[in-house]
C-alpha cells in the first residue's frame, strides 16, 4: 500500500504541481520581501553592490538550493518521505552512533525556524502599509494576524489548503511580472549572472564578505523542499522549482534594476522596501493583499512542518509525549496544541522584541545554516552508504564545506544583533531532545527482563485458581522487551505478587519502531494456547501508535480466523455470548529516593522525570481507552543507597 502511495505521489500531474506550489515554497518564495532590503541596508547604492548582491543570490539559489537540495538531497528519500529525521533513520543503519547529534541539532534548528519565519514573513508584508501610511504602528496588526493563523490550526487546513496552490501561483506570477517590468528598462542587470561580480563583492568591496549573512536569507526555505517530499514527490518538486526559481530571480533582478535606476549613489530611505517600490502605484494595494496572503501561506507551511517534525521526534524517542489531534482524514494532517501555542508565544515574543522586520533579519539565518550543515553531514554518510563515486562525495564535501562555512561565519557576525535569540531557542530545543533520549537510554539500561517461559506454569496455575477473584477476562500489558520470550520483571511481579491478577488470557503488546515511515503490520505469537498471547506491532516513525484501535483490529482478525475466543468465561455471560472485559495495565515508573546516582545521571533523570510529569501520560500517548486502563506506579531504583546499619538496643 505504501509503495502504491509512493508511486502515485511521484507522478507528475497538474493537481500535483499546484499542490506542490502551495505546500513547500512559502518560506523561500516570500524571501524577495526582505532579502534585498537586508542586503542594501544603510549602504550606498552602487553597481558594485547591486550587481554583486544579485550575483550572490543567483549562485546561492543555483548551488545551495538547486544542486544540493533539488538534485542531490531529494535522492535521499525514505520510502517517499523526506526531512532530517527521515534522513537520520536511513543513515543510522550505518551504526555510526554520533550521527544522532547532527539529527538533533538539525531538528532543533528547523523548529527554531518555525518560530522566526512566521514573524518575519508576516511583518515584512504588513510593513508595506508604511508606504501610504508612514507613521502606522504595524505591531498590533502583525500579532493579530499571527493569532488568527495559529487559532485556526485546530480545525485543520484541508479546506483552505486547496487554495494554497492557486494563491502561490498568483504570487509567483506577480513576482515575475513585477521583475520583468523593471528589467525592461535596464536589461544590463543580467550581467550579474557572471560569478565575477559575486567574487568581487565578497573580496574587494568594503566588508563585502559579511553581506553573505543577508544573501543567505534567499535560500532559507530550502530545507522545506526536502521535508515535504512525502506530500509532493520529487518529480513534482523538481518540475515546479523551474517555475519558482525563474520567478524569484526575475524579481530579484527587477529589484536590482530599480535600485540602480532610481537610487544609484544614494542610500535607501528608512522604511522603504525595494520589493514594494517596484510595484506601480495603481497596483500597490492589490500587491499588498497578495503579499500578505502569501506570507500567511508561508507561515502555515512552517507550522505544519513543525507539527510533523515533533511527531517524528516523539516516535524516535527524542521528544516528550504530547497530545496529537487529527483534524481531518488527510494523510499527514495533524495538530499538536502544545507546539502550536508554543510557536505562537515565540512568534509574539520575537515581534514584540524586534518590532521591525529589519531588526528580525539579524535573528534569522544563523540557526538555519547550522541546520543545513547538519543535513549535509548526514547526506555525506547517505552517499557513502549508497556507494556514490568518491569524486562526487569528496567534491560535495569540498564545495559545501566552503559555501556553508562561509555562510556560517557571515551569520555569526549578527550574533550580538539578535542571532543569539534564535541560537538560544534552538539550543534549548536540542537540549530537551538530548535529555529525553539519554535519560531513556539510562533508564532502559537498568530495566530487568524475565524469561516468560520460566513463569508459564505459574500463570497456568493462577488461571485455574478459583480461590483468587478473577481480575479480568483479558489482561493486557504493554512491554518494551524486544525478545518475544521476555517481559519486564515488574510485569511478572505485578501479576503474581503485587496483587495476584487472575485472568483467562494474558496479552503482551510490544511496539517496534521501524525506519520505514508508514509501515503498519503486526505479528501474533501464541505462547500458550488460549492463555498467553504476544502481539508485536511494527509501526513506522510517522505512524501514530493508536494501540487501542490497532489492538481491537488484531483481536477482530484473530476471532474471524478462529484463533481466539473472546466471549466472557463467566457462565451466565458466556451463555448469552457477551464479550469478555479487557483491562490494560500500564506500569508508570518514577525515580525512587533510594538512589545514589552520579551527578550527570541525576541531573538528566531529574529533568527527564520533570518533563515526563508535564507531558502526556503513557496511556493517552498510546491511545488507550482510559475507562479500561489501570496505572501501577513502579519505583525506579537504579543505584541503591548503601546498606543502613541500625543497632538494636532492646
Amino acid at each position: 500500500m505504501a509503495g502504491v502511495q509512493h508511486s502515485k505521489i511521484n507522478r507528475i500531474t497538474l493537481a500535483g504541481l499546484v499542490v506542490t506550489l502551495g505546500i513547500i515554497y512559502g518560506d523561500i518564495g516570500t524571501s524577495p520581501l526582505y532579502v534585498m532590503k537586508a542586503i542594501v541596508g544603510e549602504r550606498t547604492i552602487s553597481h558594485e553592490l547591486v550587481l554583486g548582491a544579485i550575483s550572490c543570490i543567483f549562485w546561492t539559489l543555483t548551488l545551495q538550493t538547486t544542486l544540493k537540495y533539488i538534485v542531490l538531497t531529494l535522492r535521499a528519500d525514505n520510502k517517499g518521505e523526506g526531512g532530517i529525521f527521515s534522513l537520520y533513520t536511513l543513515v543510522r543503519r550505518t551504526k555510526v552512533k554520533w550521527l544522532l547529534f547532527p539529527a538533533i541539532i538539525g531538528g532543533a534548528a528547523l523548529l527554531g525556524e518555525g518560530i522566526i519565519t512566521p514573524a518575519i514573513s508576516v511583518a515584512s508584508a504588513i510593513e508595506g502599509l508604511r508606504e501610504p501610511y508612514p507613521g502606522i504602528n504595524t505591531v498590533p496588526i502583525i500579532i493579530g494576524i499571527l493569532f488568527l493563523l495559529f487559532a485556526i490550526q485546530q480545525f485543520g487546513t484541508k479546506s483552505i489548503g486547496k487554495m494554497f496552490g492557486p494563491v502561490m501561483f498568483i504570487w509567483f506570477s506577480m513576482l515575475s511580472m513585477l521583475g520583468i517590468n523593471q528589467i525592461a528598462g535596464m536589461p544590463e542587470i543580467f550581467e550579474a549572472i557572471n560569478p565575477a561580480y559575486a567574487y568581487h563583492l565578497l573580496v574587494a568591496y568594503p566588508h563585502g564578505f559579511w553581506i553573505l549573512g543577508a544573501v543567505f536569507l534567499c535560500t532559507t526555505g530550502a530545507e522545506a523542499l526536502y521535508s515535504d517530499l512525502g506530500h509532493c514527490g520529487k518529480r513534482n518538486i523538481r518540475a515546479t522549482w523551474v517555475f519558482v526559481k525563474t520567478s524569484l530571480l526575475l524579481n530579484y533582478f527587477g529589484q536590482g534594476a530599480w535600485l540602480l535606476q532610481h537610487l544609484n549613489g544614494q542610500h535607501i530611505a528608512e522604511g522603504l522596501n525595494p520589493f514594494y517600490e517596484i510595484m506601480p502605484s495603481w497596483f500597490f494595494y492589490t500587491g499588498f493583499v497578495i503579499s500578505t496572503i502569501a506570507t500567511i501561506v508561508a507561515s502555515q507551511a512552517l507550522i505544519s512542518g513543525s507539527f510533523t517534525l515533533i511527531n517524528e521526534a516523539i516516535r524516535l524517542n527524542l521528544w516528550p509525549k504530547v497530545r496529537i489531534n487529527y483534524p481531518t482524514e488527510l494523510r499527514g494532517q495533524l495538530y499538536i496544541p502544545s507546539v502550536n501555542w508554543l510557536l505562537f508565544a515565540g512568534c509574539t515574543a520575537v515581534v514584540l522584541y524586534f518590532k521591525d522586520s529589519g531588526h528580525m533579519e539579524a535573528a534569522y539565518g544563523l540557526t538555519i545554516i547550522i541546520g543545513m550543515m547538519m543535513s549535509s553531514t548526514l547526506l555525506i554518510y547517505f552517499m557513502g552508504m549508497r556507494q556514490y563515486s568518491p569524486v562526487i562525495i569528496y567534491g560535495f564535501i569540498g564545495l559545501y564545506f566552503m559555501i556553508e562555512f562561509s555562510f556560517l561565519i557571515a551569520n555569526m557576525s549578527k550574533f550580538t544583533e539578535g542571532a543569539w535569540i534564535s541560537l538560544m531557542i534552538a539550543s534549548v530545543l536540542a537540549l530537551i531532545m538530548w535529555i529525553w533520549y539519554d535519560a531513556r537510554k539510562i533508564r532502559n539500561s537498568y530495566v530487568e527482563f524475565a524469561d516468560l517461559y520460566d513463569y508459564l506454569p505459574m500463570l497456568k496455575d493462577l488461571k485455574q485458581d478459583l480461590s483468587i477473584p478473577k481480575y479480568a477476562t483479558h489482561l493486557v500489558f504493554l512491554t518494551s522487551a524486544n525478545i518475544r520470550e521476555q517481559v519486564e520483571s515488574k510485569i511478572i511481579y505485578s501479576i503474581l505478587q503485587k496483587q495476584p491478577k487472575r485472568a483467562d488470557i494474558y496479552w503482551f503488546l510490544h511496539v517496534n519502531l521501524v525506519d520505514e515511515p508508514h509501515r503498519m503490520d503486526y505479528k501474533v505469537t501464541e505462547i500458550v494456547e488460549d492463555t498467553v498471547i504476544r502481539v508485536d506491532f511494527n509501526l513506522g516513525f510517522r505512524v501514530a501508535p493508536r494501540i487501542n484501535l490497532m489492538f481491537r483490529q488484531v483481536v477482530s482478525d484473530m476471532v474471524k480466523a478462529g484463533e481466539v475466543d473472546i466471549v466472557s468465561r463467566y457462565e451466565s455471560l458466556n451463555k448469552n455470548q457477551v464479550i469478555g472485559d479487557f483491562k490494560f495495565i500500564v506500569l508508570e515508573r518514577f525515580l525512587s529516593n533510594e538512589n545514589e546516582l552520579p551527578f550527570y545521571e541525576k541531573i538528566v533523570l531529574d529533568i527527564y522525570f520533570f518533563l515526563k510529569n508535564i507531558s502526556l501520560s503513557e496511556e493517552r500517548a498510546f491511545g488507550l481507552d482510559t475507562s479500561s486502563v489501570y496505572i501501577e506506579k513502579v519505583p525506579m531504583i537504579i543505584a541503591p543507597t548503601r546498606d543502613i546499619h541500625l543497632k538494636r538496643i532492646g
